[in-house]
C-alpha cells in the first residue's frame, strides 16, 4: 500500500503530527490519515465536505500565525487528497 507524505484528509503532513498518523481498526498506524482526522479505524469528523475541511483547516492556520494567503495556496489541493476523490 502507497506511503503518503501528507494526510489524506486534511493535508497536513505527517511530519506535523504529534502522534505521527492516525489509527487503525486494528490498532496499526495508518499510512493516509493524521491523528485529527482518524481515530480507531473511523473518521472523527465523518459528515464533513472537503470544503468544510478546506475551512476549518483555513482557521486553524490563521490561529496558528500563518497569513491569509498562505492559508489559501496550502489548502487550495484539500479536495483533490484521496479522501475526498468520488
Amino acid at each position: 500500500m502507497k506511503k503518503f507524505k501528507i494526510c489524506q484528509s486534511c493535508g497536513m503532513p505527517f511530519s506535523k503530527d504529534p502522534k505521527g498518523s492516525g489509527i487503525n481498526a486494528d490498532g496499526t498506524k495508518s499510512n493516509m490519515y493524521c491523528s485529527y482526522c482518524f481515530e480507531n479505524g473511523k473518521f472523527t469528523k465523518p459528515d464533513i465536505t472537503a470544503d468544510e475541511m478546506r475551512t476549518l483547516v483555513r482557521k486553524s492556520l490563521k490561529e496558528n500565525g500563518f497569513p491569509g494567503f498562505i492559508t489559501g495556496v496550502f489548502t487550495m489541493g484539500i479536495p483533490k487528497l484521496e479522501r475526498w476523490k468520488k
